[in-house]
């Protein structure tokens, strides 16, 4: 049930790709194994580079090449 708020909070504050990170991580079991550091790490990683493929979306929208 926590792990519900938590992605509820997530996506709130617009975390998507964190949330969607968090997510996957709740299934998959490996990611028991790591630390606090590691996993709060692979969340942000997730976030970064989910901001930047939707930012490099907008731009080849906007560019409107064939």
């Amino acid at each position: 049930m926590l792990s519900h708020h938590t992605l509820d909070k997530l996506r709130t504050l617009r975390l998507t790709g964190m949330a969607d990170a968090f997510e996957q991580q709740a299934q998959q079991h490996h990611a028991d194994d790591l630390g606090f550091d590691e996993r709060l790490g692979l969340l942000v990683d997730h976030e970064l580079l989910y901001r930047e493929n939707r930012r490099l979306g907008r731009l080849l929208k906007d560019a409107k090449l064939r």
